[in-house]
């Protein structure tokens, strides 16, 4: 694939044929974020067909990231996403169970040849019924090792998914050791050599503004069904939260931002540059115009996203949707 190729519209949601076929990979119990990015995804199917969800590992070694709070190891991780996952199908009703799949029980690292899973062979799968000029979009909002591994097994499907990935921060950020990325610094680049092409959607300072309060989620989000007390719940006792700990608190809903790429990308502000090498220190490495041009989200309207989502719910839990 050319370097123009990567430029043009197979790249953009908007210039590619509705709904975009869509594959979401998360690590749903890690965070509260997650959950809020699948309903918002399954409930637009204007948008995107959501073809499966991939359940992904999390747990911290490096002890930089509290997730180790939430699983006891990558494999307990996935499986606690994939339960979660379970939950929030199973609360939605219009989505079928079986298309839900266990990711791989550790991470990819930089091993060439890792071991498969159910998610990773159904990405292949899928994958190869695409192409480049009309491929699936893989939305990965957590810890990015089964994508890695389903591109280093089946490298053929390189040029048919473009991959919207929210790891890391912003390229010219001071370090990039945020969870997505610092517990499998191997996986993440794999993604970022191997050619294909990938949306970098960043923590700070992009996502991390995708920020919601208690008051506003306890309006736009608990009266809509049990989805929505189910969403509201897991919001407000974030991480141990009272309400106590509720006055002048946020929280940013990060995840949120890579189902925001593929609705409209009309919420999006862009550019391209070439892909970074990532450190041992965790930081970027950036400015080798040889490598693969990538896409950086710089901007996202929050108010945009947040005000679809809450629309979607309240039509779906009043059976509009």
């Amino acid at each position: 694939m050319t370097e123009a190729d990567r430029a043009s519209e197979a790249t953009k949601p908007k210039s590619v044929k509705r709904p975009v076929r869509v594959v979401l990979d998360t690590d749903a119990f890690n965070e509260v974020d997650d959950q809020f990015a699948i309903v918002q995804a399954i409930l637009s199917p204007s948008q995107m067909t959501v073809e499966a969800i991939y359940a992904a590992p999390f747990y911290s070694e490096r002890g930089t990231y509290p997730t180790s709070e939430r699983s006891s190891s990558p494999e307990d991780g996935m499986i606690k996403s994939y339960d979660e996952i379970l939950k929030i199908v199973d609360l939605l009703g219009n989505f079928e169970p079986g298309r839900v799949f266990r990711g791989v029980t550790d991470y990819a690292r930089d091993e060439p040849r890792p071991r498969s899973a159910a998610a990773v062979d159904d990405l292949i799968t899928r994958a190869r019924t695409a192409s480049s000029a009309d491929p699936i979009y893989v939305v990965a909002i957590g810890v990015i090792s089964n994508i890695a591994v389903a591109l280093r097994l089946a490298p053929d499907i390189i040029d048919r998914v473009v991959v919207v990935w929210l790891g890391g921060n912003a390229m010219y950020w001071a370090d990039t050791a945020v969870g997505n990325l610092v517990q499998d610094p191997g996986a993440a680049r794999t993604i970022f050599d191997c050619g294909v092409r990938v949306v970098h959607v960043p923590c700070f300072p992009v996502t991390s503004h995708l920020l919601a309060s208690v008051p506003e989620i306890e309006r736009y989000v608990e009266p809509h069904g049990a989805i929505g007390k189910f969403l509201s719940e897991r919001f407000k006792n974030f991480e141990g939260c009272t309400s106590a700990d509720h006055a002048g608190w946020t929280k940013a809903l990060w995840d949120m931002g890579g189902v925001a790429y593929v609705i409209n990308d009309q919420w999006i502000k862009s550019s391209m540059g070439p892909s970074p090498g990532i450190s041992p220190e965790m930081r970027w490495i950036v400015g080798d115009n040889d490598r693969h041009q990538i896409t950086n989200i710089e901007w996202i309207d929050r108010n945009a996203m947040m005000r679809d989502f809450y629309t979607k719910l309240s039509a779906f839990a009043e059976g509009g949707a």
